[in-house]
């Protein structure tokens, strides 16, 4: 991983999006395109490619991300401001093709406008390709890539970035990545997980590896256990016909929360060096000890409440079977069986229609011995904790005990408190602009390799086995606004311990 002092602007190049009509298009990839832009990190000679099913024009394509982006920037209270420079700089040399994803003539047109941009616009032969499409469509695009001879590296280089879900289950990973690598090698695939591209989840490596104060404590010795927390106020968006072949486990554990406990538990790398991070992460998914059903739940919302508004239940939903036993709510307790983790149980839960929106990792330390103050009004030690917020609001924040002023011996819960926003100045964000700046450099420590998605479905497939059959039997078993089932609370109280509360204010 380069510095990003010291990172240089990305060479020229091409960029072709799939799906360029969809939501993840419109919000997240070229809001993030904008943003490099009005940073300097776009690449100085670029093109931009959409391709999608939809009769449309550039002109046409281009008017409907401009009034999506302005709307976005206008919601903005920290830049309200919509820089044109950023946007003529981006879209100048916008294009648009029409086709079946499915289809060799889409490609024979991609070709030839490639071809056009090249010599136009000098951009050496670069393109980077990005599947923002439904995961069906991965597969045949990259085989039409790959047949159409669009992804041999004969001058310039050609990558592909491709979004989640990466299978759904250990062996349709494993056939789809036969199938990539049939038309590309390991490098040139970005497999990308955009929770990566927030600072504090990165910041993770720089609080544990540059600091003296962290990485001594980092382990069984000092740590009681670790929570990570994924919470969202939101259902599924419309989205039931996805998350109905989906659920929460495939939708985010493999791949968000795994990332999440992969830069908390990893040793530290020889270098930051892609591989030797990459590596690393891998190490623990493999070291997961192999899940039993007694180490996971399931949940699933009915109706409920949400910031007082009344909000209905997952069956309810469009598109949702009337008695569908697909979760959205799961818990997993897991041990991690190396040196460091031996002993020290993480616990991992995520859920829609929860009453906060709130992303952090939370690390609880053993207590002290408390014979110090058994002739004190002090009856108990309160805890100590770590916890690394990763939204909505960024920080770091270390809870520790201190004397409450006064003639007596009495412990108070105080904090330190680091707030992103206090120390430093960020533009406004989608969380991929990081991300895709690194796929412009070639830079892939923050995305998966083919083994490390591997390993992750292999660590949940025993419970995916265990939940395929036979169905729940209680649910809905919380309600919209609620923290989530009770066999959640009772998973963790198994080992006399608590959930954190959800929240999404500072804790």
């Amino acid at each position: 991983m380069i510095s990003k002092a010291a990172r240089p602007r990305p060479p020229p190049c091409a960029m072709v999006v799939f799906g360029a009509n969809g939501d993840l298009a419109r919000r997240l990839i070229v809001p993030a395109l904008y943003n490099l832009a009005k940073s300097g990190r776009l690449p100085e000679h670029f093109e931009l490619i959409g391709v999608d099913h939809n009769e449309r024009t550039a002109a046409q394509w281009r008017e409907q991300l401009r009034t999506f982006l302005e709307d976005m920037v206008k919601g903005s209270a920290v830049d309200p401001g919509f820089d044109e420079a950023a946007w003529h700089a981006l879209t100048s040399v916008l294009s648009y093709i029409a086709g079946d994803f499915t289809r060799q003539e889409t490609y024979t047109s991609l070709r030839e406008r490639l071809v056009e941009c090249d010599h136009s616009n000098q951009l050496d032969g670069n393109v980077l390709f990005y599947l923002a499409t439904a995961d069906r469509f991965f597969g045949p695009i990259v085989d039409a890539l790959g047949n159409a001879e669009l992804v041999a590296e004969d001058s310039g280089w050609r990558r592909v970035v491709i979004e989640k879900p990466f299978g759904h289950d250990v062996e349709s990973a494993k056939a789809l990545d036969t199938r990539i690598l049939k038309h590309l090698r390991e490098s040139q695939v970005f497999r990308i997980d955009h929770f990566l591209g927030k600072e504090t989840v990165q910041n993770i490596m720089a609080l544990r590896f540059a600091n003296g104060l962290f990485e001594p404590i980092w382990n069984r010795d000092r740590i009681d256990h670790v929570q990570i927390t994924v919470a969202e106020t939101i259902g599924i968006e419309g989205r039931g016909t996805f998350y109905e072949a989906t659920g929460a486990l495939r939708d985010m554990v493999p791949n968000h929360l795994f990332q999440l406990l992969a830069m908390t538990a990893m040793e530290p790398p020889s270098s930051f060096d892609a591989d030797a991070v990459r590596a690393k992460k891998t190490e623990v998914f493999k070291s997961v000890r192999p899940l039993t059903q007694s180490d996971a739940v399931r949940g699933q919302y009915g109706p409920g409440q949400i910031d007082g508004n009344a909000v209905r239940g997952y069956r309810e939903e469009p598109n949702v079977a009337h008695e569908s036993f697909v979760e959205t709510f799961v818990a997993l307790r897991l041990s991690i069986d190396n040196w460091r983790w031996a002993g020290v149980p993480f616990y991992l839960r995520t859920g829609k229609r929860l009453p906060k929106r709130s992303s952090e990792i939370a690390i609880r330390f053993k207590d002290a011995p408390h014979m110090l103050f058994r002739d004190t009004p002090v009856d108990a030690l309160h805890d100590n904790w770590l916890v690394l917020q990763i939204q909505p609001d960024e920080g770091i924040k270390l809870r520790f005990n201190a004397k409450r002023p006064g003639p007596e011996m009495m412990l108070e819960s105080v904090a330190l408190d680091f707030r992103y926003a206090d120390w430093f100045k960020q533009a406004p964000a989608v969380g991929y602009e990081t991300l895709l700046y690194d796929c412009f450099i070639g830079d892939a420590t923050l995305f998966q390799r083919a083994d490390q998605v591997e390993a992750s479905w292999q660590a949940v497939e025993p419970i995916l086995r265990a939940w395929a059959e036979p169905p729940a039997d209680d649910f809905p078993n919380y309600a919209a606004g609620s923290t989530g089932p009770q066999c959640a609370d009772e998973l963790i109280a198994r080992d006399g311990r608590s959930w954190r509360t959800i929240r999404s204010v500072r804790p």
